[in-house]
């Protein structure tokens, strides 16, 4: 939830070793049931033998290894889900007394929560402000919108729980991004989205997430897709709504998430520009300025992020919790030895080795790099497999910003990587 850091190579006159991993503290279990969720079918995949909350054993010995394996000035700390405050405020009162116990004296410890926002209230408001916890909100858009997918084991809609929630995040001062899934319906009405996010939510930081899973997701893990079953970009397969469709129903169109983002990004642009942060524009000008992305999924790398079970297993990402990319367990083996292992080095760099060659060739490689590998499951029109399916919006997205990009970093002195000359968009002139 907070912007990755970069730049810094040494500390101290030492190399950086720096990780990231994920916390499931109560593994998939939530009291919602939103239903294109990737992370509720976790229950059936890895079981837990009736236990779903992270033990004191794990918990401490995880906070003590993710100390001694980081030599920063800054060490992070991300509590995920399911849901996570279902463990009860007590227990991240536990969490912060462990780290300040295993926390060096020149080394800053914080947190993040990512949360469905049903169950805070002033208690626990009180507490993440006065700890400096970061909160990820996850509201999808106004009341139709949000409940339409994002509802509890009832069926009934969440909105008015969150909408609440934001309410008393900012009456307490608690610093809190906003986390939007951009699924078939959101990615239609893409204004409605950000004015409400904006205006009525009061977010000023937003993270727009793309919801893509193939059939078949909750029991084949990514990349473990037969070639011969992808189909060919473009066509009914590769959409949404279609019978021969290869993704669930739910999923983003890739043409809509093109036309989302683009329209987000006029609004954004031509108002917005340093009062309210968007993860996709911002790391746009990072890589236009000839940085890495700070999105793993936009970097030509990944694998910086591990996923931590409540068991202590590790595996290799948030999204690739499967038993082909289980790493190992922290009771068996220190965590630092599996964030860099050759395995999951693999892993990372694997994500560049396996573009196809249409990606190679594109001028806007630099950006992309194929987005998230668990989505590259189309062919490109020439037949080779392992296309990202969302492709098509990725490029008119790029295509649009291109020169409004260009001039934001002109304006900030520096000289943009890419130099174009069509003109794709009239925003900024």
């Amino acid at each position: 939830m907070r912007p990755a850091m970069a730049g810094q190579n040494t500390y101290h006159g030492k190399p950086v070793v720096r990780m990231h991993a994920m916390v499931k503290p109560t593994g998939p279990i939530c009291n919602l049931d939103c239903q294109y969720c990737y992370y509720l079918s976790k229950e059936t995949l890895l079981g837990a033998n009736g236990r779903w909350c992270i033990s004191d054993e794990t918990l401490e010995m995880f906070i003590r290894q993710y100390i001694e394996g980081q030599n920063y000035k800054e060490i992070i700390f991300s509590w995920q889900g399911g849901e996570p405050t279902l463990v009860g405020l007590d227990f991240f009162r536990q969490v912060v007394a462990l780290e300040k116990k295993y926390c060096p004296p020149h080394v800053r410890c914080e947190n993040d929560l990512q949360t469905n926002g049903t169950r805070l209230d002033d208690e626990w408001c009180e507490f993440l402000r006065d700890n400096r916890f970061l909160v990820g909100l996850s509201i999808d858009g106004p009341r139709q919108l949000h409940d339409a997918y994002r509802k509890d084991k009832a069926g009934n809609g969440s909105f008015d729980q969150v909408f609440r929630t934001a309410g008393l995040l900012r009456k307490h001062g608690v610093e809190f991004n906003t986390l939007s899934c951009v699924n078939r319906l959101t990615a239609r009405r893409p204004i409605d989205v950000y004015r409400f996010l904006r205006d009525e939510v009061g977010s000023k930081r937003m993270q727009f997430i793309p919801i893509v899973e193939p059939k078949g997701f909750r029991e084949t893990a990514p990349q473990r897709w037969p070639a011969e079953g992808m189909p060919v970009v473009g066509t009914p397969a590769a959409r949404p709504g279609s019978p021969e469709s290869v993704v669930e129903e739910w999923s983003v169109d890739p043409d809509d998430w093109g036309d989302f983002l683009c329209k987000v990004f006029d609004r954004w642009a031509s108002r917005d520009v340093g009062k309210i942060w968007v993860n996709y524009f911002e790391a746009a000008v990072e890589t236009w300025i000839g940085r890495v992305s700070p999105m793993c999924t936009l970097a030509p790398m990944c694998g910086k992020g591990v996923a931590l079970e409540r068991d202590g297993s590790v595996y290799a990402c948030d999204h690739y919790v499967y038993p082909e990319y289980r790493l190992g367990n922290i009771h068996e083996s220190p965590l630092t030895s599996m964030v860099l292992s050759t395995r999951q080095e693999f892993f990372g760099t694997n994500k560049e080795r396996t573009l196809p060659e249409v990606c190679r060739q594109c001028e806007y490689e630099f950006a992309c790099y194929g987005e998230c590998p668990k989505n590259r499951f189309v062919r490109a029109t020439d037949g080779q497999p392992g296309l990202n399916y969302l492709c098509p919006g990725w490029k008119r997205f790029w295509q649009h910003i291109d020169q409004p990009v260009q001039r934001i970093a002109r304006g900030l002195g520096y000289s943009p990587v890419k130099q174009t000359t069509e003109a794709t968009s009239s925003v900024m002139r």
